[in-house]
């Protein structure tokens, strides 16, 4: 499945979490399986807990998150010079 087709998993409902990234829809947020992930949590563990998650879902939640980093940029502050 291309990433795109995956992405279409992720969606956006303004009345659910504030309009956070969510799977299909439904009360589970991008950033909980990211940070189930994150905390050592493997693919099987969450989708045990989650009985209508699929793993496309997971990988879904993968993607957007490389896709977001990639567009961000980080400027270091500037130090100031003692004179």
């Amino acid at each position: 499945m291309d990433e795109d087709r995956l992405l279409n998993r992720i969606t956006i409902n303004p009345k659910i979490f504030g309009g956070k990234p969510i799977i299909r829809g439904r009360r589970l947020a991008v950033e909980h399986i990211l940070g189930m992930l994150s905390a050592g949590d493997t693919s099987e563990t969450i989708l045990e807990g989650y009985s209508w998650l699929e793993p496309e879902d997971i990988q879904a939640c993968l993607i957007y998150a490389r896709r977001v980093v990639g567009h961000e940029r980080f400027e270091p502050a500037l130090a100031e010079r003692a004179v």
